[in-house]
């Protein structure tokens, strides 16, 4: 179970997040999109989207710092492990907050907003419903390990094994000796990647980078003086 668990899925989630993008963009462009639905309603979403938009932004950089640095290079860097705790619950603890209060608002827009709710697909409120998990068992994890509890420095079994996939050196007793909570929120995060590709939230990965080379967009004054076509001839 190990094996499956922190071995086999971890690559299954990751093969099926890289592909499923390729076959996303080379087959469906045109839904490579949000699906925005400010049309149909922007007061709540004014409120909604910003907040969840920059915690979940801070969630994610929190993620990268804590699994991606090596917790050797932040004390070379003179950064003690109770700054760095502090910092991190902190931080953490305001994000979390600001994700989970976001997206609540979001999700409520969604059911209680008619032409909104009509719009949402199946795709959507599974894609909503494993986000709200992940964020909701990241938060729990945080706050019941390192603030109701006597704190557990994840840097030393969760960040190693993280790493360990990407060095193709996997690790599973690392993670399988991790809280509950801990655990539950990365198979969680697993099933968010493996679903990823198919849902709205591929535009967190491209960016509008042909704005800044396209031509502009000329605009011409009619030629008074020109005949007008047939079927063009101004209104009187």
């Amino acid at each position: 179970m190990s094996i499956l668990l922190w071995v086999v899925l971890p690559y299954v989630a990751l093969t099926v997040f890289v592909l499923g993008h390729l076959w996303r963009y080379r087959y469906d462009k045109f839904g490579w999109t949000t699906r925005s639905s400010q049309m149909y309603e922007s007061r709540l979403l004014r409120i909604g989207s910003p907040l969840f938009h920059f915690g979940i932004l801070v969630v994610a950089l929190g993620h990268v710092g804590g699994l991606v640095i090596p917790k050797s290079w932040t004390e070379a860097l003179g950064m003690s492990e109770d700054l760095y705790h502090l910092s991190a619950v902190v931080l953490g603890t305001i994000a979390g907050i600001a994700t989970v209060g976001g997206l609540a608002i979001l999700i409520y827009r969604r059911r209680t907003v008619g032409p909104v709710f009509t719009a949402t697909t199946r795709n959507d409120k599974l894609m909503y419903a494993v986000l709200a998990i992940t964020i909701a068992l990241g938060l729990a994890a945080t706050v019941v390990a390192n603030i109701t509890g006597g704190g557990y420095d994840y840097r030393t079994t969760v960040s190693p094994w993280f790493r360990s996939i990407f060095y193709f050196q996997p690790e599973p007793a690392l993670m399988a000796g991790a809280p509950l909570l801990f655990q539950l929120h990365a198979l969680s995060a697993l099933v968010l990647f493996a679903i990823w590709p198919f849902t709205r939230l591929v535009h967190m990965l491209t960016a509008p980078v042909g704005y800044l080379t396209r031509p502009y967009i000329v605009y011409r004054s009619r030629d008074e003086g020109r005949a007008a076509r047939r079927g063009w001839e101004p209104s009187r």
